[in-house]
Formats: C-alpha cells, sequence, structure tokens
C-alpha cells in the first residue's frame, strides 16, 4: 500500500470571517510546501467556495489558479509552507497564495514563443493563470517569499 506524506495543515484559520459591514468572505490556511498538498489546497478552495454559494466555472477556475499558484510556490523556492488565503468582497474572488522562501526569482510568465519548449511539461502556469483570471500580480511576501495574488470576477454568492 503507498504512504502519502502528511498534508495537513501547520496552522489553520479557516472560516469566513462574518459580520463584515461590506459583506465580504475570507478563509486562510497554510499547507507544507510538498508537492502532495497541491491537491489538499485544491480540495479546500472548492470546498469553500461551495460552501459559499460561488458557481461551479468560478470554482473551477479558482481551483485551476491555485493549483498553479502553489506549484510555483512549491517547485521554485525553498520554503517550508505556503499560504493560501480566499476573499470575496462585492463581485470579486481574490485568490493569495504566499511563500516563505527565496527562489531563483520573482514569479513572472513566460513569453509563449521562444522560452517555452513546444514540447516541454513546465512553463506555461502564468500564462494559464493571465488567461482565466481578471487581473494578477506579485509583490512582496513575508521575509524572503513572494505573495501572488489573483482576482476572479463572479456572482454574488448565494449565501
Amino acid at each position: 500500500m503507498a504512504s502519502f506524506p502528511d498534508v495537513r495543515p501547520l496552522e489553520d484559520r479557516r472560516g469566513p470571517v462574518t459580520g463584515n459591514l461590506d459583506g465580504s468572505l475570507r478563509d486562510a490556511f497554510h499547507l507544507p510546501a510538498i508537492g502532495a498538498s497541491v491537491a489538499e489546497a485544491r480540495r479546500r478552495v472548492r470546498a469553500r467556495l461551495t460552501e459559499w454559494g460561488i458557481g461551479a466555472m468560478v470554482r473551477d477556475n479558482a481551483q485551476l489558479v491555485v493549483s498553479e499558484l502553489f506549484t510555483n510556490a512549491v517547485r521554485h523556492t525553498d520554503s517550508d509552507k505556503v499560504d493560501c488565503e480566499l476573499r470575496f468582497t462585492g463581485r470579486r474572488l481574490r485568490l493569495e497564495v504566499t511563500d516563505r522562501g527565496a527562489g531563483p526569482a520573482r514569479p513572472r510568465a513566460r513569453c509563449a514563443a521562444g522560452t517555452v519548449d513546444a514540447e516541454g511539461e513546465s512553463g506555461r502556469g502564468l500564462l494559464l493563470v493571465g488567461a482565466l483570471v481578471e487581473e494578477w500580480g506579485v509583490r512582496p511576501g513575508i521575509g524572503r517569499g513572494h505573495m501572488v495574488w489573483a482576482e476572479l470576477r463572479c456572482a454574488r454568492p448565494v449565501v
């Protein structure tokens, strides 16, 4: 029988912030910076967005975006854990993935022509993110890390 790494959260702040005057919803979690955590992050995003009443297309896109950003944080930094935050405000869903380690460079989308091997299996993640979201960007994170954020437009959830 296969043994899977432990992907329990290192620290968990689950649950929407309720009682906000602006009606915003928020959830945050932290997972170890290992490959198995990517699937756990997708699962958590789907569960929370379903609970919030976010539509299926936005849920699917959010899962894909978080998967790409989480994968980058695991593969391209020496972080020991990765933070993820979901925030719904008004008509936008904001996703933030923050690593705590140093990577070779600031995250950036690679040009599809020239720098990405047509047969390669990596290098297209941030291009995909850019195609799915309204806006995305990078800012300094905790310590030496980076926080990559993305915003998707979505209808008011049914809560």
